[in-house]
Protein backbone atom coordinates (compact mmCIF):
# COMPACT_ATOMS: atom_id res chain seq x y z
CA UNK A 1 0.00 0.00 0.00
CA UNK A 2 1.34 3.65 -1.32
CA UNK A 3 1.18 6.72 0.52
CA UNK A 4 0.15 9.55 -1.20
CA UNK A 5 -1.36 12.52 0.76
CA UNK A 6 0.78 13.32 4.20
CA UNK A 7 -2.74 14.50 5.66
CA UNK A 8 -3.79 10.74 6.19
CA UNK A 9 -0.46 10.16 7.86
CA UNK A 10 -2.46 11.87 10.31
CA UNK A 11 -4.30 9.56 13.00
CA UNK A 12 -6.80 11.19 14.87
CA UNK A 13 -5.99 9.10 18.20
CA UNK A 14 -2.35 9.83 17.66
CA UNK A 15 -1.90 13.47 19.13
CA UNK A 16 1.53 14.34 17.77
CA UNK A 17 1.71 14.75 13.79
CA UNK A 18 3.92 12.52 11.86
CA UNK A 19 7.52 14.34 10.98
CA UNK A 20 9.15 13.43 7.51
CA UNK A 21 11.05 10.69 9.76
CA UNK A 22 8.04 8.76 10.64
CA UNK A 23 6.65 9.44 6.46
CA UNK A 24 9.84 8.06 5.15
CA UNK A 25 9.50 5.01 7.44
CA UNK A 26 6.39 3.98 6.28
CA UNK A 27 7.31 4.62 2.66
CA UNK A 28 9.79 2.39 3.03
CA UNK A 29 7.60 -0.40 4.71
CA UNK A 30 4.89 0.42 2.64
CA UNK A 31 2.16 0.90 5.12
CA UNK A 32 -1.09 2.92 5.19
CA UNK A 33 -1.94 4.95 8.17
CA UNK A 34 -2.45 3.86 11.73
CA UNK A 35 -6.24 3.22 11.79
CA UNK A 36 -6.43 0.95 8.61
CA UNK A 37 -3.61 -1.52 9.61
CA UNK A 38 -4.83 -1.78 13.35
CA UNK A 39 -8.22 -2.81 11.46
CA UNK A 40 -6.35 -5.34 9.27
CA UNK A 41 -4.82 -7.19 12.18
CA UNK A 42 -7.64 -6.99 14.58
CA UNK A 43 -9.58 -8.32 11.80
CA UNK A 44 -7.25 -11.30 11.13
CA UNK A 45 -6.91 -12.03 14.92
CA UNK A 46 -10.73 -12.40 14.92
CA UNK A 47 -10.97 -14.67 11.74
CA UNK A 48 -7.86 -16.53 13.18
CA UNK A 49 -9.76 -17.01 17.05
CA UNK A 50 -12.25 -18.71 14.69
CA UNK A 51 -10.93 -20.96 12.67
CA UNK A 52 -9.36 -22.16 16.24
CA UNK A 53 -12.55 -22.38 17.90
CA UNK A 54 -13.65 -24.55 14.94
CA UNK A 55 -11.12 -26.61 15.67
CA UNK A 56 -11.31 -26.83 19.67
CA UNK A 57 -15.21 -27.40 19.19
CA UNK A 58 -16.01 -24.86 21.23
CA UNK A 59 -19.68 -23.04 20.47
CA UNK A 60 -21.30 -20.23 21.84
CA UNK A 61 -23.53 -21.59 23.96
CA UNK A 62 -24.03 -22.18 27.88
CA UNK A 63 -22.75 -25.49 28.03
CA UNK A 64 -19.66 -25.22 26.07
CA UNK A 65 -19.66 -28.52 24.56
CA UNK A 66 -17.09 -29.88 22.12
CA UNK A 67 -18.20 -30.50 18.44
CA UNK A 68 -19.91 -33.89 18.15
CA UNK A 69 -16.45 -35.36 16.02
CA UNK A 70 -15.06 -35.42 19.30
CA UNK A 71 -17.26 -37.01 21.64
CA UNK A 72 -15.98 -40.33 23.25
CA UNK A 73 -19.91 -41.62 24.59
CA UNK A 74 -18.16 -45.16 24.85
CA UNK A 75 -16.04 -44.07 27.29
CA UNK A 76 -18.57 -41.70 29.12
CA UNK A 77 -20.51 -44.92 28.90
CA UNK A 78 -18.22 -47.15 30.61
CA UNK A 79 -17.47 -44.03 33.10
CA UNK A 80 -21.01 -44.10 34.24
CA UNK A 81 -21.49 -48.07 34.53
CA UNK A 82 -18.03 -48.63 36.62
CA UNK A 83 -19.72 -45.42 38.77
CA UNK A 84 -21.26 -47.31 42.10
CA UNK A 85 -24.95 -46.46 43.48
CA UNK A 86 -24.80 -45.06 46.57
CA UNK A 87 -27.10 -45.82 49.45
CA UNK A 88 -29.63 -43.48 51.45
CA UNK A 89 -28.74 -43.41 55.05
CA UNK A 90 -29.15 -40.52 57.98
CA UNK A 91 -26.51 -38.65 59.80
CA UNK A 92 -27.87 -39.22 63.58
CA UNK A 93 -25.12 -37.24 65.22
CA UNK A 94 -22.08 -35.50 64.20
CA UNK A 95 -18.54 -35.96 66.44
CA UNK A 96 -16.41 -33.43 67.08
CA UNK A 97 -18.44 -31.18 64.73
CA UNK A 98 -15.91 -27.79 64.10
CA UNK A 99 -12.58 -29.84 64.01
CA UNK A 100 -11.07 -31.33 61.25
CA UNK A 101 -11.20 -34.83 62.06
CA UNK A 102 -14.99 -35.06 62.68
CA UNK A 103 -16.98 -38.16 61.97
CA UNK A 104 -20.51 -38.92 61.37
CA UNK A 105 -23.09 -41.26 62.95
CA UNK A 106 -24.70 -42.58 60.25
CA UNK A 107 -28.23 -44.74 60.36
CA UNK A 108 -28.28 -47.31 57.05
CA UNK A 109 -31.96 -48.51 57.39
CA UNK A 110 -32.42 -52.35 57.91
CA UNK A 111 -28.60 -52.71 57.78
CA UNK A 112 -26.28 -51.25 60.82
CA UNK A 113 -25.15 -48.02 62.33
CA UNK A 114 -21.72 -46.45 61.17
CA UNK A 115 -19.43 -43.81 62.08
CA UNK A 116 -17.42 -42.36 58.78
CA UNK A 117 -16.03 -39.62 57.43
CA UNK A 118 -16.90 -37.12 54.65
CA UNK A 119 -16.14 -38.13 50.63
CA UNK A 120 -14.17 -36.02 48.37
CA UNK A 121 -16.62 -34.20 47.24
CA UNK A 122 -18.91 -33.11 50.53
CA UNK A 123 -17.38 -30.21 52.41
CA UNK A 124 -18.09 -30.19 56.40
CA UNK A 125 -20.72 -26.84 56.07
CA UNK A 126 -23.05 -29.62 54.09
CA UNK A 127 -24.11 -31.95 56.82
CA UNK A 128 -26.54 -31.36 59.56
CA UNK A 129 -28.24 -33.57 62.08
CA UNK A 130 -30.86 -35.72 60.84
CA UNK A 131 -30.05 -34.69 57.44
CA UNK A 132 -30.59 -37.81 54.81
CA UNK A 133 -27.47 -38.70 53.10
CA UNK A 134 -26.12 -40.57 49.81
CA UNK A 135 -23.16 -43.05 51.06
CA UNK A 136 -20.64 -45.53 49.06
CA UNK A 137 -21.34 -49.32 49.63
CA UNK A 138 -17.73 -50.15 50.33
CA UNK A 139 -16.64 -47.53 53.00
CA UNK A 140 -20.18 -45.94 53.95
CA UNK A 141 -18.37 -42.80 53.78
CA UNK A 142 -21.01 -39.47 52.85
CA UNK A 143 -20.85 -38.92 49.29
CA UNK A 144 -23.73 -36.67 48.93
CA UNK A 145 -26.23 -34.52 51.26
CA UNK A 146 -29.98 -35.25 49.75
CA UNK A 147 -33.35 -33.14 50.59
CA UNK A 148 -35.57 -33.95 53.10
CA UNK A 149 -38.02 -37.37 52.04
CA UNK A 150 -41.60 -35.63 51.34
CA UNK A 151 -44.50 -37.66 50.00
CA UNK A 152 -45.35 -37.40 45.99
CA UNK A 153 -48.96 -36.43 46.82
CA UNK A 154 -48.22 -33.54 48.94
CA UNK A 155 -45.67 -32.29 46.28
CA UNK A 156 -48.05 -32.12 44.09
CA UNK A 157 -50.36 -30.03 45.84
CA UNK A 158 -48.19 -27.08 44.77
CA UNK A 159 -49.50 -24.80 42.13
CA UNK A 160 -47.09 -24.85 39.76
CA UNK A 161 -48.88 -22.53 37.34
CA UNK A 162 -50.51 -19.04 38.30
CA UNK A 163 -54.49 -19.57 37.53
CA UNK A 164 -55.78 -16.83 35.57
CA UNK A 165 -57.93 -14.93 37.69
CA UNK A 166 -57.52 -11.26 39.29
CA UNK A 167 -58.93 -9.35 41.58
CA UNK A 168 -60.97 -7.77 38.65
CA UNK A 169 -63.06 -11.27 38.30
CA UNK A 170 -64.28 -11.02 41.21
CA UNK A 171 -67.41 -9.27 41.61
CA UNK A 172 -69.22 -8.19 44.84
CA UNK A 173 -66.72 -8.74 47.08
CA UNK A 174 -65.22 -5.45 46.94
CA UNK A 175 -65.02 -5.76 51.02
CA UNK A 176 -63.57 -9.15 51.53
CA UNK A 177 -60.74 -8.66 48.96
CA UNK A 178 -59.18 -5.59 50.99
CA UNK A 179 -59.46 -8.08 54.26
CA UNK A 180 -57.58 -10.21 52.09
CA UNK A 181 -54.61 -8.07 50.57
CA UNK A 182 -53.80 -6.75 54.01
CA UNK A 183 -53.76 -10.37 55.43
CA UNK A 184 -51.53 -11.70 52.40
CA UNK A 185 -50.10 -8.68 50.96
CA UNK A 186 -49.19 -6.38 53.19
CA UNK A 187 -46.94 -8.45 55.27
CA UNK A 188 -45.14 -9.62 52.18
CA UNK A 189 -45.26 -6.35 50.31
CA UNK A 190 -44.57 -4.27 53.63
CA UNK A 191 -43.68 -5.50 56.60
CA UNK A 192 -41.80 -2.72 57.90
CA UNK A 193 -44.70 -1.36 59.26
CA UNK A 194 -45.74 -3.96 61.07
CA UNK A 195 -42.50 -3.93 62.52
CA UNK A 196 -42.48 -0.05 63.34
CA UNK A 197 -46.07 -0.67 65.52
CA UNK A 198 -44.46 -3.83 67.01
CA UNK A 199 -47.53 -6.02 65.96
CA UNK A 200 -47.32 -9.56 64.18
CA UNK A 201 -49.37 -9.74 60.83
CA UNK A 202 -52.49 -11.83 60.97
CA UNK A 203 -51.26 -15.28 59.99
CA UNK A 204 -54.37 -17.04 59.03
CA UNK A 205 -58.15 -16.23 57.41
CA UNK A 206 -61.42 -18.06 57.30
CA UNK A 207 -63.50 -17.54 53.96
CA UNK A 208 -67.12 -18.70 55.23
CA UNK A 209 -70.29 -18.17 53.44
CA UNK A 210 -73.07 -20.07 51.21
CA UNK A 211 -71.69 -22.06 48.16
CA UNK A 212 -70.81 -19.88 44.79
CA UNK A 213 -70.13 -16.92 46.39
CA UNK A 214 -66.83 -16.15 45.37
CA UNK A 215 -64.00 -18.26 48.53
CA UNK A 216 -62.50 -20.16 45.94
CA UNK A 217 -62.43 -17.77 43.15
CA UNK A 218 -60.87 -15.03 45.86
CA UNK A 219 -58.31 -17.74 46.37
CA UNK A 220 -57.08 -18.24 42.77
CA UNK A 221 -56.88 -14.41 42.44
CA UNK A 222 -54.52 -14.78 45.72
CA UNK A 223 -52.46 -17.06 44.00
CA UNK A 224 -52.28 -15.07 40.95
CA UNK A 225 -51.48 -11.58 42.36
CA UNK A 226 -48.36 -13.04 44.81
CA UNK A 227 -44.86 -14.25 43.79
CA UNK A 228 -45.02 -16.60 46.68
CA UNK A 229 -45.78 -20.33 46.89
CA UNK A 230 -49.19 -21.38 46.84
CA UNK A 231 -50.14 -24.90 48.39
CA UNK A 232 -53.62 -26.08 47.64
CA UNK A 233 -55.23 -28.97 50.06
CA UNK A 234 -58.75 -30.51 49.37
CA UNK A 235 -59.68 -30.90 53.17
CA UNK A 236 -60.83 -34.87 52.05
CA UNK A 237 -57.49 -35.41 50.61
CA UNK A 238 -55.60 -35.74 54.00
CA UNK A 239 -58.68 -38.29 55.14
CA UNK A 240 -56.34 -41.58 54.39
CA UNK A 241 -56.94 -44.84 55.20
CA UNK A 242 -54.57 -45.78 57.47
CA UNK A 243 -53.43 -44.70 61.21
CA UNK A 244 -51.55 -41.66 61.34
CA UNK A 245 -51.28 -40.89 57.68
CA UNK A 246 -53.11 -38.07 57.26
CA UNK A 247 -51.04 -36.42 60.32
CA UNK A 248 -48.02 -37.01 58.37
CA UNK A 249 -48.77 -35.81 55.20
CA UNK A 250 -50.03 -32.38 57.22
CA UNK A 251 -46.66 -32.33 58.40
CA UNK A 252 -44.84 -32.78 55.43
CA UNK A 253 -47.13 -30.14 53.90
CA UNK A 254 -45.73 -27.54 56.31
CA UNK A 255 -42.28 -28.67 56.89
CA UNK A 256 -42.70 -28.21 52.28
CA UNK A 257 -43.71 -24.69 53.27
CA UNK A 258 -40.99 -23.86 55.28
CA UNK A 259 -38.36 -24.53 52.80
CA UNK A 260 -40.00 -21.48 50.97
CA UNK A 261 -39.13 -18.32 50.97
CA UNK A 262 -42.90 -17.02 51.49
CA UNK A 263 -45.45 -19.89 51.22
CA UNK A 264 -49.38 -19.36 51.35
CA UNK A 265 -51.35 -22.76 51.89
CA UNK A 266 -55.34 -22.79 50.76
CA UNK A 267 -57.08 -25.21 52.59
CA UNK A 268 -60.09 -26.21 50.10
CA UNK A 269 -63.49 -27.40 51.81
CA UNK A 270 -61.85 -27.83 55.49
CA UNK A 271 -65.47 -28.71 57.35
CA UNK A 272 -64.05 -32.19 55.95
CA UNK A 273 -61.22 -32.48 58.82
CA UNK A 274 -61.95 -29.90 60.71
CA UNK A 275 -65.09 -31.19 62.84
CA UNK A 276 -65.55 -30.33 66.00
CA UNK A 277 -64.25 -33.42 68.22
CA UNK A 278 -66.79 -35.71 69.16
CA UNK A 279 -66.93 -39.53 70.48
CA UNK A 280 -69.03 -41.53 68.56
CA UNK A 281 -68.32 -44.68 70.58
CA UNK A 282 -66.97 -46.67 67.38
CA UNK A 283 -64.03 -44.91 66.58
CA UNK A 284 -64.65 -43.99 63.36
CA UNK A 285 -64.17 -40.48 63.30
CA UNK A 286 -61.10 -40.50 65.11
CA UNK A 287 -58.34 -40.55 62.60
CA UNK A 288 -60.04 -37.83 60.90
CA UNK A 289 -59.39 -36.06 64.12
CA UNK A 290 -56.11 -36.82 64.50
CA UNK A 291 -55.37 -34.63 61.37
CA UNK A 292 -57.11 -32.25 62.39
CA UNK A 293 -55.01 -32.10 65.68
CA UNK A 294 -52.02 -31.92 63.55
CA UNK A 295 -52.96 -29.19 61.71
CA UNK A 296 -54.27 -27.21 64.98
CA UNK A 297 -50.55 -28.19 66.29
CA UNK A 298 -48.22 -26.65 62.60
CA UNK A 299 -50.81 -23.64 62.82
CA UNK A 300 -49.82 -22.50 66.10
CA UNK A 301 -47.97 -25.42 68.12
CA UNK A 302 -44.18 -25.05 69.61
CA UNK A 303 -42.33 -24.44 66.60
CA UNK A 304 -43.13 -21.27 64.95
CA UNK A 305 -44.97 -21.49 61.71
CA UNK A 306 -42.31 -18.68 59.76
CA UNK A 307 -43.25 -16.75 57.05
CA UNK A 308 -46.76 -19.00 56.24
CA UNK A 309 -50.06 -17.55 55.67
CA UNK A 310 -52.93 -19.88 56.05
CA UNK A 311 -56.20 -19.81 54.17
CA UNK A 312 -59.16 -22.16 54.63
CA UNK A 313 -62.68 -21.77 52.82
CA UNK A 314 -65.93 -23.92 54.29
CA UNK A 315 -69.85 -23.59 53.69
CA UNK A 316 -70.56 -24.57 57.67
CA UNK A 317 -68.58 -22.99 60.17
CA UNK A 318 -70.29 -23.89 63.03
CA UNK A 319 -68.99 -27.36 62.65
CA UNK A 320 -65.36 -26.64 62.95
CA UNK A 321 -63.48 -27.48 66.05
CA UNK A 322 -62.94 -24.14 68.63
CA UNK A 323 -59.23 -24.77 68.73
CA UNK A 324 -58.98 -24.09 64.93
CA UNK A 325 -60.94 -21.25 65.14
CA UNK A 326 -59.35 -19.77 67.71
CA UNK A 327 -57.21 -16.36 67.00
CA UNK A 328 -53.55 -16.97 66.65
CA UNK A 329 -54.26 -19.91 64.24
CA UNK A 330 -57.43 -18.12 62.06
CA UNK A 331 -56.55 -14.85 62.91
CA UNK A 332 -59.50 -13.32 59.91
CA UNK A 333 -62.85 -14.51 59.56
CA UNK A 334 -64.79 -13.28 56.23
CA UNK A 335 -67.90 -13.61 55.46
CA UNK A 336 -68.78 -14.04 52.00
CA UNK A 337 -72.38 -13.34 52.16
CA UNK A 338 -75.33 -12.95 49.04
CA UNK A 339 -74.39 -9.88 46.62
CA UNK A 340 -76.17 -7.16 47.01
CA UNK A 341 -78.21 -5.43 43.44
CA UNK A 342 -74.97 -3.50 43.23
CA UNK A 343 -72.97 -6.33 43.48
CA UNK A 344 -75.11 -8.47 41.02
CA UNK A 345 -74.72 -6.17 38.46
CA UNK A 346 -70.96 -5.98 38.52
CA UNK A 347 -71.34 -9.92 38.59
CA UNK A 348 -73.69 -9.91 35.43
CA UNK A 349 -70.62 -7.46 33.62
CA UNK A 350 -68.08 -9.35 34.73
CA UNK A 351 -69.30 -12.39 33.10
CA UNK A 352 -70.91 -10.65 30.06
CA UNK A 353 -67.45 -9.55 29.49
CA UNK A 354 -66.19 -11.65 26.66
CA UNK A 355 -69.59 -12.50 25.62
CA UNK A 356 -70.94 -11.14 22.36
CA UNK A 357 -74.01 -8.95 23.18
CA UNK A 358 -76.30 -6.80 22.31
CA UNK A 359 -75.99 -3.25 23.24
CA UNK A 360 -77.97 -1.23 25.85
CA UNK A 361 -79.06 -4.43 27.85
CA UNK A 362 -80.55 -3.57 31.25
CA UNK A 363 -78.22 -5.20 33.69
CA UNK A 364 -79.84 -3.45 36.92
CA UNK A 365 -83.00 -4.62 35.92
CA UNK A 366 -81.97 -8.37 35.48
CA UNK A 367 -79.60 -8.32 38.88
CA UNK A 368 -83.53 -7.07 40.50
CA UNK A 369 -84.98 -10.06 38.76
CA UNK A 370 -82.41 -12.40 40.68
CA UNK A 371 -82.92 -11.90 44.46
CA UNK A 372 -80.51 -13.98 46.92
CA UNK A 373 -78.69 -15.10 43.89
CA UNK A 374 -74.97 -15.97 44.36
CA UNK A 375 -72.39 -15.35 42.06
CA UNK A 376 -72.19 -18.75 40.66
CA UNK A 377 -76.21 -18.52 39.43
CA UNK A 378 -75.52 -15.48 37.76
CA UNK A 379 -72.38 -17.29 36.05
CA UNK A 380 -75.01 -19.92 35.00
CA UNK A 381 -77.75 -17.20 33.75
CA UNK A 382 -75.04 -15.75 31.48
CA UNK A 383 -74.27 -19.05 30.14
CA UNK A 384 -77.56 -20.52 29.57
CA UNK A 385 -78.57 -17.02 27.62
CA UNK A 386 -75.68 -17.80 25.48
CA UNK A 387 -77.18 -21.48 24.61
CA UNK A 388 -80.66 -19.87 23.91
CA UNK A 389 -78.96 -17.74 21.54
CA UNK A 390 -76.85 -20.85 19.89
CA UNK A 391 -80.00 -22.83 19.64
CA UNK A 392 -81.95 -19.70 18.19
CA UNK A 393 -78.57 -19.31 15.67
CA UNK A 394 -77.88 -15.79 16.36
CA UNK A 395 -74.32 -14.90 16.53
CA UNK A 396 -75.49 -12.08 19.62
CA UNK A 397 -77.25 -12.60 22.89
CA UNK A 398 -80.58 -10.27 23.37
CA UNK A 399 -81.88 -9.25 26.66
CA UNK A 400 -85.12 -11.34 25.82
CA UNK A 401 -82.26 -14.71 25.99
CA UNK A 402 -81.66 -13.00 29.49
CA UNK A 403 -84.94 -12.87 30.90
CA UNK A 404 -85.56 -16.35 29.50
CA UNK A 405 -82.35 -17.75 31.50
CA UNK A 406 -83.16 -15.97 34.58
CA UNK A 407 -86.64 -17.76 34.51
CA UNK A 408 -84.87 -20.88 34.04
CA UNK A 409 -82.25 -20.60 36.49
CA UNK A 410 -83.46 -18.55 39.29
CA UNK A 411 -86.89 -19.62 38.86
CA UNK A 412 -86.96 -23.04 37.71
CA UNK A 413 -84.05 -24.55 39.75
CA UNK A 414 -85.10 -22.61 42.98
CA UNK A 415 -85.67 -26.47 44.85
CA UNK A 416 -82.08 -27.07 43.56
CA UNK A 417 -80.85 -23.86 45.67
CA UNK A 418 -78.30 -24.61 48.77
CA UNK A 419 -78.17 -20.60 50.03
CA UNK A 420 -81.65 -20.90 52.09
CA UNK A 421 -79.93 -23.97 54.07
CA UNK A 422 -76.37 -22.52 54.26
CA UNK A 423 -77.31 -19.18 55.22
CA UNK A 424 -78.80 -20.57 58.38
CA UNK A 425 -75.09 -21.25 59.87
CA UNK A 426 -73.58 -17.76 58.38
Amino acid sequence: MTIDHEDELKDEKNPRPLDEDDIALLKTYGLGPYSTSIKKAEKEIKDMAKKVNDLCGIKESDTGLAAPSQWDLVSDKQMMQEEQPLQVARCTKIINPNSEDAKYVINVKQIAKFVVGLGDKVSPTDIEEGMRVGVDRNKYQIQIPLPPKIDPSVTMMTVEEKPDVTYNDVGGCKEQIEKMREVVELPMLHPEKFVKLGIDPPKGVLCYGPPGTGKTLLARAVANRTDACFIRVIGSELVQKYVGEGARMVRELFQMARSKKACIVFFDEVDAIGGARFDDGVGGDNEVQRTMLEIVNQLDGFDARGNIKVLMATNRPDTLDPALLRPGRLDRKVEFGLPDLESRTQIFKIHTRTMNCERDIRFELLSRLCPNSTGADIRSVCTEAGMYAIRARRKTVTEKDFLDAVNKVIKGYQKFSATPKYMVYN
